[in-house]
């Protein structure tokens, strides 16, 4: 196969400057995509509730009264505290990690003779090792904001972000059967809820759409001769559209992955402590059939979609702004007085 050349901008030694700029750029991404998607995300989180139907709910007679416009905008946005807190720090810590594993992996500019281009196995590799490592460490910190924010979502304590994480800070104080302090550390578990079925759904999801988006940008960057990604980067645009094709298919094959964790994480301490994944899936099956492992796939696909191109798009904007920045300060300095 033939050998693929890594950008220059892409083989830099991960310095200072450049963990402050896949810092600044990640959490730039994550709150935009965020903040701008939020109400799919709400829909699609409501498609994939376990539905139990009974007569009361069938009976048009029994049924709440509409909301109005302020009640409905509420509902949409419910869970949105928790995003604000969770989503740059949680972005950050993807990017850090993704840029620093993929710098460290892939080889430097092929200037010297004894440094042969990386193949595009090497590269591929790379990619998914990079993107994989960056989901466990944004995991840390994504999973107990994810699952306070679904908790609201789904309309849990009159979607109050505020009662869903009272409820589960709840849990230190002593228990009504036995009395006894239940201790800091059942807080932890269940703000932690879920975390082993949102790697499984987050590493393939994003090995998949960082591996497409990057054999989509080097390809359109060799063929078209993209001037700029032969500096800061691919431009923010190109970025953004290839970003956006990787995260839509990514996200549709990875939709029985999500429903699963939806499910998880809404398992409140009341159905029982231990939710095993495995009872979930079983459950699924025997109550509603194997359609319900695709709720929530057109808003999903809409949400990732849009968010590729949003997230991947501000991503590679913030990057190049700073780093058309750091490029400007060095050519003054070296400028002779």
């Amino acid at each position: 196969m033939e050998a693929i050349d890594q950008p220059e901008w892409e083989s830099q030694p991960l310095g200072p400057s450049l963990w402050t700029r896949s810092l600044v750029a990640g959490a730039v991404a994550g709150l935009t995509v965020d903040i701008s998607l939020f109400p799919l995300d709400t829909i699609k989180t409501r498609l994939q509730q376990a539905r139990k139907h009974t007569q009361s709910s069938l009976d048009s007679a029994s049924r709440p009264p509409a909301p109005n416009l302020r009640q409905t905008l509420r509902g949409i946005y419910a869970g949105l505290p928790s995003v604000l807190l969770g989503s740059a720090p949680s972005a950050a810590s993807f990017f850090i990690v993704y840029d620093g594993v993929k710098r460290h992996l892939l080889p430097p500019p092929s200037s010297s003779s004894t440094s042969p281009p990386a193949s595009w196995q090497h590269i591929v590799l790379t990619h998914s090792v990079a993107s994989s490592l960056g989901e466990i460490a944004a995991c840390a910190v994504r999973v107990p904001t994810e699952v306070i924010k679904q908790r609201a979502q789904a309309g849990l304590f009159g979607g109050s972000t505020l009662l869903a994480l009272k409820d589960i800070l709840s849990l230190r104080h002593a228990g009504s059967d036995t009395g006894a302090k239940r201790g800091w550390g059942l807080v932890v578990r269940e703000l932690y809820r879920g975390t082993s079925i949102t790697i499984a759904r987050e590493i393939p999801f994003t090995v998949l759409q960082f591996t497409m988006w990057e054999a989509m940008k080097d390809a359109y960057a060799s063929r078209a001769g993209d001037a700029q990604s032969t500096s800061t980067g691919p431009s923010a645009t190109s970025s953004a559209f290839f970003g956006s094709i990787a995260g839509s298919i990514s996200a549709g094959l990875t939709t029985p992955l999500d429903v699963v964790k939806t499910r998880v994480m809404l398992a409140r301490r009341g159905g029982g402590d231990n939710v095993k994944v495995r009872d979930v899936v079983r459950g699924i099956m025997k109550d509603e059939g194997f359609g319900a492992f695709w709720r929530g796939i057109g808003p999903r696909v809409a949400w990732i979609g849009i968010g590729g191109a949003v997230f991947l798009g501000s991503y590679q904007w913030a990057w190049n702004l700073q780093e058309s920045r750091s490029k400007e300060a060095k050519s003054t300095q070296s400028e002779p007085l």
